[in-house]
């Protein structure tokens, strides 16, 4: 049904009303914008105090410009741009002095900081409210969730569980949207924050690098329900019902439990519900599955165990295996036979490559 002159008409009238008013959330974000510029960092153009729809006056709907997409309803973040070289980042609102920003900078501080093993955030900056000393902002690089361009091969897979079970330091309530991961090398031209498969302009389709051909690595990220234990500390215990993962069998708001072995459960369920239950050629996951999630905490491996046993697991996949595309459970027949063959001439392709490499090397 064709839409009348009219009709657009008052559509536009409406929507430029709608979006030309920011909301308390974004006002909020909007009164701190030349503090935050003040401490290096730029806010997008939304939330600026001079700002003026950049759609006023144009035959052009809100949705269809960059200052019309809005900020998720998360009230403590807020996407920026470090003024320096352009980087993108994450600024969060936190209690000054609070758990978790306390967590997350002992984490990104030496010796922690330079271990290859420490996948947690790092925190960029942090640095007071220039008018409320017990409000804080926590700066850390901008990631996108850990299937975010999706995985290609099962190789993928492989090097998420391995730099996860390597961690040094353990998040007691880490879940799928607690592991996320730096994207920037797989986008040589950035990203929009909100619309993460377009340019910063929000509209251009963004190019992205394969990640076959770009080193990715994995992190651990919001420490708000997170708790620390000093290496001394004989008796290693914590209490707390929260949690992403409630399906972890110990859980309790009264009663102590290792929150290590609380670990353990998460990662290996993590890797049963967003791997192994969602592709079909990642069997070779659930031994170490079974291991983790078992009920009893005392009979799940500790960390060291857990990435032993990996490792011996991750050794018997054969290089052919670990360069197939993860076949997604749900794929039709056709979905399959098609994916499948464009995987079978990638893997030659890749294989004659790495044969080439090595005869001219010399190996």
């Amino acid at each position: 049904m064709a839409v009348t002159p009219e009709e657009r008409r008052a559509v536009l009238v409406e929507s430029h009303r709608l979006f030309s008013k920011r909301s308390n959330l974004e006002l909020e974000w909007v009164d701190r914008q030349k503090f935050l510029q003040s401490r290096g960092y730029m806010l997008r153009s939304r939330y600026r105090p001079e700002w003026v729809p950049s759609w006023q006056g144009l035959d052009k709907l809100p949705i269809e410009c960059e200052d019309g997409i809005l900020l998720p309803l998360r009230p403590e973040l807020t996407d920026a741009t470090r003024i320096s070289d352009g980087k993108l980042v994450y600024i969060k609102r936190v209690k000054t002095g609070d758990q978790e920003s306390r967590i997350a900078t002992m984490l990104s501080s030496p010796p922690l900081l330079n271990d290859p093993a420490n996948h947690c955030v790092r925190v960029l900056d942090l640095f007071q409210d220039e008018d409320d000393a017990a409000v804080s902002y926590m700066v850390m690089p901008f990631l996108r969730l850990v299937d975010d361009p999706p995985f290609e091969t099962v190789w993928d897979l492989l090097d998420l569980a391995t730099q996860l079970l390597e961690v040094s330091a353990n998040d007691s309530h880490c879940s799928y949207k607690n592991l996320m991961m730096d994207a920037d090398a797989l986008f040589p031209n950035g990203f929009h924050p909100i619309r993460k498969f377009s340019l910063p302009d929000g509209f251009t389709p963004a190019p992205w690098r394969s990640r076959k051909d770009m080193p990715i690595k994995y992190y651990y990220v919001d420490f708000g329900i997170s708790v620390q234990i000093p290496p001394n500390t004989h008796a290693k215990l914590a209490v707390g019902p929260y949690g992403r993962d409630q399906e972890v069998p110990e859980l309790s708001a009264d009663i102590p439990y290792d929150p290590f072995k609380v670990d353990i459960f998460i990662i290996g369920n993590f890797f049963r519900r967003n791997l192994y239950d969602v592709f079909s050629n990642v069997d070779f996951f659930l031994p170490l599955i079974e291991s983790m999630t078992r009920r009893r905490p005392e009979s799940r491996p500790t960390a060291e165990e857990a990435l032993s046993q990996w490792q011996i697991i991750r050794e018997r996949v054969s290089h052919v295996h670990r360069a197939w595309r993860p076949r997604r459970r749900d794929e039709f027949w056709i979905e399959k036979v098609a994916y499948d063959t464009y995987s079978l001439f990638e893997g030659m392709y890749r294989a004659g490559k790495w044969l080439f490499n090595q005869a001219s090397s010399g190996t």
